[in-house]
């Protein structure tokens, strides 16, 4: 019994590259063996690697054994051996797949992928994003970062990043310089105005210095603090609780305008707000709105240019980014229709 503790001991503490090689080769070997001694039983090398690999498993189906006495010693070897060998070996590959998912909770693993979308900072907002994001038509990946020490959310497709955002390490782990785009969420344990925009400033400053073709969208707390945001390229500010202000006073003076706005800013039901390219035959807006509106969707802006319907006879820029009202069903035919 010495013997064998020593034994196990031995193989637990070897190389994972050196172990699956030396138990490879004992079932390769051993199949050759057993043709080799039990040539009637064992018909060829792969009818013996059957009942090696049935045997070093423990599954014993009994279809075969081996009948002489060579054979039965040889048998006899690998229940002391392979049968020990095999266990440990199963036993490594259990450990790596939990290593492997401690780090990935932990979010130790860098992100491989591109075109996804990182949020820096968790909190409700982050949540809700989450959630909002779900009912979209994105389906690429998302990636977290913060420095919590394990996920806080189970999602399939996020990647959970864990580190200071403003570190570049951390940055090129979640792989920012591949990213589509980056929502960086304002702290809400700082409690300090400044010190939460500073905060973010100071992130949002690291991601534009690696990553300055990347949309970014900054939350901030004061409206104010937006100058000190102009060294860097921000794509666009969002005025922590503004929203939610303008929306109360929307309702507060039209109960139907509160609730058009809660629609659209929302995927979960009915109308949403989609972005469309352009197709070739249309020269004008006004093309563009006539056609769309036959297909049941409105063509309300061009990037941020609200104002196109007063414009309908102006030529559509090749950069165009046209903004459409419809559902989900009407927008999926578009894009069908449109390629």
């Amino acid at each position: 019994m010495p013997i064998f503790k020593f034994f196990i001991l031995k193989l637990i503490r070897m190389n994972n590259f050196v172990l699956v090689a030396f138990a490879l080769s004992l079932v390769v070997i051993s199949s050759f063996v057993m043709t080799y001694l039990e040539p009637d039983t064992f018909t060829d090398p792969f009818v013996a690697l059957w009942w090696v690999m049935t045997t070093l498993t423990t599954v014993g189906y009994g279809d075969l054994a081996p009948s002489t006495v060579p054979g039965r010693i040889y048998a006899i070897f690998l229940f002391l051996v392979g049968i020990g060998l095999i266990g440990v070996v199963i036993g490594k590959i259990i450990d790596s797949l939990d290593a492997f998912t401690r780090r990935r909770e932990e979010g130790r693993m860098k992100f491989t992928g591109k075109d996804h979308i990182i949020m820096i900072g968790w909190g409700k907002k982050t949540e809700y994003a989450l959630e909002e994001l779900n009912h979209s038509e994105y389906a690429g990946d998302l990636v977290l970062v913060d420095i919590l020490p394990k996920s806080p959310c189970s999602l399939d497709r996020l990647h959970y990043v864990q580190g200071a955002p403003a570190d570049d390490a951390t940055l090129l782990k979640a792989n920012i310089t591949r990213a589509r785009s980056v929502i960086i969420f304002a702290d809400p344990q700082i409690h300090d105005v400044s010190l939460v925009d500073g905060k973010t400033l100071l992130i949002a400053t690291a991601v534009e210095r690696l990553a300055p073709q990347v949309h970014t969208t900054v939350e901030i707390m004061d409206e104010r603090n937006i100058q000190n945001f102009r060294h860097i390229q921000v794509n666009d500010f969002l005025l922590s609780g503004e929203t939610i202000s303008r929306l109360a006073v929307r309702s507060a003076l039209s109960e139907s305008h509160g609730r058009i706005i809660s629609q659209l800013i929302s995927r979960a039901h009915g109308d949403d707000l989609f972005e469309i390219q352009p197709v070739s035959r249309w020269k004008s807006y006004r093309d563009a709105y006539l056609e769309l509106l036959e297909h049941g969707a409105t063509l309300i802006a061009d990037r941020g240019n609200m104002a196109i319907n007063r414009n309908l006879d102006h030529s559509i820029p090749k950069d165009a980014r046209l903004q459409i009202i419809c559902d989900k069903s009407t927008y999926q035919s578009l894009l069908a229709n449109f390629k």
